[in-house]
């Protein structure tokens, strides 16, 4: 037998049919699943992903050096494209954060109208993450139902102000205006109904098989990583547990501002147990499905699906105290701001976003430095770590569970 032969029957020689090489793949910076401008270079072997890298900067727009040359109050415009899909929230946080510096005191009034606001956005945010999820997934429905409903608070927020993206209506000092005339029962009869369309949200897709096999398990970020590259907001709270003692990491319940102290909501922290809902009115809502743990992908989502009910029931609260509250809906500013510094932080809908604005030595109406602490940034930073060992088909699962805005990271 010739010795070719004897190869070719030997038992113990394993031939390999497919090999693979390692490739660096390009996804975005125009890609759908990318969530804006955000280019993500894949290094993987076969289908597995070994290292994801994001490169930032195509939306570079150098807001915080134009907060150093405009005074405060020129530059709440551009919080508003920071985070473009919660620009309410933005305005407050960078007027918080003038606010403190010059020591103001705001009109219980101005409060009760920027809960119900920053929580009305809180809303419309959480539903295009939902609906924006569900395109990352291939479910175009979701998108339709999200933008029903949110179409309905941006005409509420035009009414209020004539803008229905980027708002400028929270202020320093308060806010623009008060509240037109009927707008407290339009937003109550919003509020009602939207409650029983929570449960068609879950339906589609919280408890969809697809969508569960597609997130649960994916992308899992732990507790100690989360809190070492400075997560917050629901990319945070989807990673705790409630039961073992974790706090509630949210700024309305730990550190509050603007009253929240009054408010009655939670915190929402996995895990969702039988006895974690203490409300009939909103329906029946799922438990954790099997396969989920926490810190994965579907906690993340579900964590934002549980926000929209507590704002709804924080917004709720608010409405009935703005007829008897007190003061104003706005005080002036002064003219220029005092030497010194402060920095705030605020609960926006994808974590803690703080400003930091320092004033001149002499007085002037224009900041010496204008910074702002992005939380989208922070969350994004832990792709790598918990995409290694993914799919190439698990990236856009797994950066859409992180719910980020662009504008906000480069900004």
């Amino acid at each position: 037998m010739s010795s070719a032969a004897s190869v070719q029957q030997d038992p113990t020689i394993i031939e390999f049919d497919v090999r693979t090489d390692e490739m660096l793949v390009n996804m975005g910076p125009q890609h759908p699943s990318t969530h804006g401008v955000l280019r993500l270079v894949l290094r993987t072997d076969g289908e597995v992903i070994s290292e994801v890298t994001p490169h930032l900067g195509y939306l570079h727009r150098c807001a915080e050096k134009i907060g150093e040359n405009v005074a405060p109050i020129q530059f709440i415009p551009y919080t508003d494209r920071m985070d473009y899909l919660a620009g309410m929230n933005m305005n407050l946080g960078y007027s918080m954060a003038v606010e403190k510096l010059c020591g103001m005191k705001i009109p219980e009034k101005a409060q009760v109208i920027r809960v119900i606001i920053a929580e009305m956005n809180r809303i419309a945010s959480h539903l295009v993450g939902m609906g924006a999820y569900g395109l990352d997934l291939g479910t175009f429905s979701p998108f339709l139902y999200a933008f029903r409903e949110r179409e309905m608070i941006l005409d509420l927020f035009e009414e209020v102000c004539g803008a229905r993206l980027t708002y400028s209506y929270i202020t320093i000092g308060g806010v623009h205006d008060d509240l037109p005339e009927g707008w407290l029962e339009r937003c109550e009869k919003f509020l009602k109904y939207l409650a029983p369309r929570i449960a068609e949200y879950h339906t589609l897709l919280t408890t969809n098989h697809i969508f569960v096999m597609r997130t649960a398990n994916i992308g899992v970020l732990t507790k100690e990583l989360a809190l070492s590259y400075g997560c917050t907001g629901p990319m945070l709270r989807g990673s705790l547990d409630r039961i073992q003692g974790d706090p509630d990491w949210d700024l309305r319940k730990i550190e509050p501002y603007s009253g929240y102290e009054g408010y009655n909501f939670k915190a929402v922290m996995p895990p969702f147990t039988d006895d974690y809902y203490d409300d009939q009115e909103y329906g029946v809502r799922p438990r954790t499905p099997h396969g989920a743990v926490i810190g994965d992908a579907w906690h993340r989502f579900y964590v934002r699906m549980l926000e929209v009910v507590e704002s709804m029931k924080i917004a709720e609260q608010a409405l009935k105290k703005y007829p008897t509250a007190q003061g104003s809906h706005r005080i002036e500013p002064p003219r220029t701001l005092p030497a010194g510094e402060a920095y705030m932080e605020t609960e926006c809908p994808r974590g803690q976003m703080g400003f930091y604005v320092v004033g001149r030595p002499a007085k002037d109406a224009v900041p010496l430095r204008v910074r702002a602490r992005s939380s989208s940034f922070c969350n994004l930073s832990v792709t790598n770590k918990i995409c290694r060992g993914c799919l190439i088909a698990d990236v856009p699962a797994i950066v859409g569970s992180i719910d980020i805005v662009m504008g906000e990271i480069d900004r």
